[in-house]
């Protein structure tokens, strides 16, 4: 019997522990990161123009990191490019405080140090992803469990993070903040470089010198996996749907919907609240029992869930602790929503494909969101805000729905060693 299951905690045990522990380090560290950017700005005098292009500098990096880096992260090896990354952004974010503190940082260098940050995040999440399946196997673990355990530690992350790096930048100043945040990526590459050990993730650096393959090929390989791939085409085209819905409702309508509430503004950041510690709950849950339950019903259960019932609340005149309790229950329900599309993507990619087939997926559900958003502005003017929650909810109820059509979706209950 494996140390996972028996309790043992052995050296496999300890990789896996230590694997996670690092991913939740270098999330919290992304968490504060975003938090204090704007915060800086704002200390150094810049306007609010000067916040809305270090914000753009900060995600736009996250977006575009990932798949270009994706290559690297196959070709280096994923323990490899993991230290890379983190000890990267620890050197940015160390910087910009050192700088900074000496009055040596201009605006314009804050905003490349900020986009050098950002542009490896995603890569490094990447590799420490791709190399749970080995980690995990060795240490007797389902995958399931250790993506549930994963995704609930990146949802712990921002639950931690967001008050610690509010906390930082009241206590100690934006500057310090930053110099916070790169201890956390410093420990996350530790981690890495001292306990994690798989058979795989050794760097291929030498194998690529002497092969010299094409960084385009490469990518363009990685794009025709995921659209040849019908299973991961249809769960990128999903989340492509919902994550442009959900931008609409949280980012555009609640805001709007929160001025009609005496609360105001304090209730969206209680349904925040709500929503996340369901989500890292469902995640803990899915850790748990994730392996255990056939994936595709409680796919599609827990999108009917995280799509229909909130919209409709946002769109009645109920009190806001019922809206805290579905808000609760909404993110009990999305919480495993992301565990599932994980080990489907880890276990349906083949080993040197991994990283590519990561990146070029949660690029493509994210471009979504800025598309959701700019509809959802736009539905407001023609129909309002309540009805355009009963439309984005009815939309995301017949989406949620798509799965039980049977076809390719049915590959989400095979065990991919049958294959």
């Amino acid at each position: 019997m494996s140390d996972f299951a028996t309790g043992r905690f052995g050296p496999a045990r300890i990789r896996l522990v230590a694997l996670l522990t690092a991913h939740t380090s270098a999330q919290t560290g992304n968490t504060i990161t975003v938090l204090a950017t704007p915060f800086f700005v704002l200390s150094q005098g810049g306007s609010a123009l000067n916040v809305g292009l270090a914000s753009t500098f900060a995600t736009v990096p996250i977006i575009i990191g990932g798949p270009m880096g994706a290559v690297l992260v196959d070709r280096l090896g994923q323990r490899l490019s993991s230290i890379i990354a983190d000890v990267a952004s620890a050197a940015t974010v160390l910087a910009i405080a050192v700088l900074s503190y000496h009055g040596l940082l201009p605006f314009w260098g804050f905003l490349l140090l900020i986009f050098a940050s950002g542009l490896l995040d995603t890569p490094g999440q990447t590799a420490r992803t791709v190399l749970m399946p080995d980690v995990s196997a060795e240490a007797g673990a389902p995958l399931a469990r250790t993506v549930g355990f994963a995704t609930g530690a990146e949802r712990a992350a921002t639950l931690v993070g967001a008050p610690l790096g509010g906390f930082l930048v009241s206590l100690l100043g934006a500057s310090a903040a930053f110099a916070v945040t790169g201890v956390f990526f410093v420990i996350s590459s530790l981690l890495v470089l001292t306990l994690v050990r798989t058979p795989h993730s050794r760097s291929r650096i030498g194998a690529a010198i002497a092969e010299t393959p094409s960084y385009w090929r490469d990518l363009a390989d990685g794009f025709r996996f995921v659209v040849q791939q019908p299973l991961l085409r249809l769960i990128v085209v999903m989340v492509f749907m919902t994550n442009l819905l959900d931008a609409g409702r949280f980012s555009v309508l609640l805001p709007l919907r929160s001025e009609a509430w005496p609360e105001g503004a304090s209730a969206v950041g209680l349904i925040s609240g709500a929503l996340g510690a369901g989500a890292l709950a469902g995640s803990l849950l899915f850790g748990f029992i994730g392996h255990r339950v056939r994936r595709r019903p409680l796919f599609v259960v827990a999108f009917l869930i995280a799509g229909g019932p909130l919209s409709l609340a946002f769109a009645s005149s109920i009190p806001l602790p019922a809206l805290l309790v579905v808000s609760v229950v909404t993110g009990l329900a999305s919480g495993t929503l992301n565990p599932i599309i994980g080990t489907l993507r880890l276990e349906l990619a083949p080993q040197a494909m991994r990283a590519r087939a990561q990146s070029l997926m949660i690029a493509g559900s994210w471009a979504g969101i800025p598309i959701g958003s700019l509809l959802a502005g736009a539905s407001v003017g023609w129909i309002g805000v309540q009805a355009s929650f009963l439309v984005i909810g009815a939309i995301y109820m017949i989406v949620a729905m798509l799965p039980i059509s049977g076809g390719a979706w049915k590959g989400m209950d095979q065990d991919p060693r049958r294959r």
